[in-house]
């Protein structure tokens, strides 16, 4: 296969069944060199084509208690306490966007990808 940049299935299915029968290259090989530039290859296509957004915030820390059998209390010492003025609630019904520190909190505490809770929320693309 000449390697270039692939332009469809048949491309793409061509490249992976290269790389896999490259796959056992040896370490410093000139068949290693190509199986690592087929694997670039391969990720540019599969980006192009497969990409998946990043979640809402809010639907995954839904799902993140959903998960994990947590309710939503369980949020509390990562958002703030409850009060009158219900952090945790007012979050998670998307009327106040999460702080940084909130991420921060999140991010250490429940071990969260903190990239997935910065991506703008539904509140925020509304008010845009």
């Amino acid at each position: 296969m000449e390697l270039k940049p692939l332009q469809d299935d048949t491309d793409y299915c061509a490249a992976l069944a290269e790389a896999e029968a490259l796959w056992d290259a040896p370490d410093g090989s000139p068949e290693a060199a190509r199986l690592e530039v087929l694997a670039w290859i391969v990720d540019a296509y599969e980006r192009s084509r497969f990409s998946i957004a990043a979640p809402d915030p809010i639907a995954f820390l839904n799902y993140v208690l959903d998960a994990r059998g947590l309710s939503i209390a369980d949020l509390e010492p990562f958002i703030g306490p409850p009060g009158p003025p219900g952090p945790v609630a007012a979050v998670m019904s998307r009327r106040q966007p999460l702080s940084l520190e909130m991420i921060r909190r999140l991010a250490t505490g429940l071990n969260l990808p903190a990239e997935v809770l910065i991506q703008d929320d539904a509140m925020q693309q509304d008010a845009a």
